[in-house]
């Protein structure tokens, strides 16, 4: 029996090697600025996507808006969008196929009882459809035992990885900003736990973030929405996705209040949105390089303590003038394809602007910057020049990107 077992185990193990060298693969190409519930397929279709590509998004997920999925396609294609479709009740021969279709929505927020479920039906696409994405989005941190399937949320993701073999890793976190209750250090614990298990799964990762009032939920302002996603990039995500674009409907949202209306109207978020996703798009072709080596907090109560936390990382020191707010920032660190190193410097506070003295690890005139309105990577520019040190401006929420030469080891 036990000779019977192994040579089982065996046998298994080896067609799964067998299977994933003779399936090709989904790769990433660019930076995923995506969103949930996309709009409607009507007469108006047309404008819509043209007003979304105008938002400088680059990802669909689709299934909400109904209607001709053709039409969605072909929409997706004039204007250089990704799409994600919905796989549900499909059978995998009939599923479309384009350019410009990334590939298929498997499950949202799926319990482990689920898992190998998924795995079947993502392997049927991946040898049907080879090298496009087989995605599922995952719970929360905050998810109970009983949605999870497992005790432990770590356990949760663990297990959808080993038992799932996903292309991405995405999940959906929404941190409450309301006086006297700050969600963040969950929000930024949840990334913590994508961060290693993409690492060493060697898959990016991409998440939700919340963009609209409901529930326990006060709507967010430009500052809290540029903090969710310069955070999720201090982590190393290569995607973040809006919830959401179009409003949808039901009594969990009665002030509506997402990116677009239900009447088809904008509200202030989508002048939000437009701005920040350039950003994005300019930082997307290096961040799409970048392997994330480290992340840290530095806050006022370090102290001296700072340039200790930053030992080793490309900011050696930073430091604050008297007037300006208490220090809080997150420090993502990171490799490059290139060798070159790169950091992101992430204000924490979203409420208020920054302006550190920062001390990096080599002369300022190596430093270069990403510039987010030009795409253009230049040498870093003071923003006080006048006073001593480099003093970098930080709006609520934000964060810059700056690329280093490669670390030189001492002899």
């Amino acid at each position: 029996m036990k000779c019977r077992i192994a040579l089982f185990v065996l046998l298994s193990v080896c067609s799964i090697q067998a299977f994933a060298e003779d399936t090709a693969r989904f790769v990433q190409d660019r930076f995923a600025i995506g969103l949930w519930v996309d709009p409607p397929l009507d007469d108006k279709a047309p404008a819509r996507y043209q007003e979304l590509a105008d938002a400088n998004f680059t990802v669909v997920i689709g299934g909400f808006g109904r209607g001709d999925v053709a039409q969605q396609v072909a929409l997706c294609e004039r204007h250089d969008l990704k799409l994600i479709v919905s796989s549900r009740g499909k059978n995998v021969t009939d599923l479309p196929d384009a350019p410009s279709l990334w590939g298929y929505a498997l499950r949202d927020e799926p319990s482990a009882t689920d898992f190998p479920a998924l795995r079947e039906a993502s392997d049927a696409i991946a040898k049907n459809r080879p090298g496009k994405l087989r995605y599922m989005n995952l719970f929360p941190n905050y998810a109970n035992p009983s949605q999870l399937g497992t005790e432990t949320y770590e356990e949760h993701v663990r297990q959808f990885i080993k038992v799932v073999d996903p292309d991405v890793l995405s999940m959906d976190h929404y941190p409450i900003f309301r006086p006297g209750r700050d969600g963040r250090a969950g929000y930024c614990k949840n990334l913590a736990t994508f961060r290693t298990h993409s690492l060493a799964a060697e898959i990016p990762f991409w998440n939700f973030f919340n963009t609209m009032p409901y529930g326990p939920h006060t709507d967010p302002t430009e500052g809290q929405l540029r903090w969710q996603i310069y955070t999720s990039l201090a982590y190393g995500a290569k995607g973040v996705l809006y919830f959401c674009y179009y409003t949808p409907a039901g009594k969990e949202f009665p002030k509506g209040g997402a990116i677009i209306r239900r009447d088809g109207r904008r509200t202030r978020h989508y002048d939000e949105a437009q701005r920040i996703n350039l950003g994005l798009k300019h930082l997307g072709p290096t961040l799409m390089q970048l392997t994330s080596t480290a992340v840290v907090r530095i806050s006022e109560s370090d102290g001296d303590r700072a340039a200790e936390k930053l030992k080793g990382l490309p900011i050696i020191n930073i430091a604050r003038g008297k007037v300006d707010p208490p220090m809080d920032y997150l420090v993502g660190a990171f490799t490059h394809e290139d060798g070159r190193r790169a950091v992101l410097l992430n204000n924490y506070r979203f409420a208020y602007t920054a302006w550190p003295t920062v001390t990096f690890d080599a002369p300022s005139k190596s430093v270069l910057e990403v510039d987010q309105r030009t795409g253009d990577i230049r040498p870093v520019i003071d923003d006080s020049p006048l006073m001593e040190g480099l003093q970098l401006s930080l709006g609520a929420g934000e964060g810059r990107l700056f690329l280093l030469p490669a670390k030189v080891e001492a002899k």
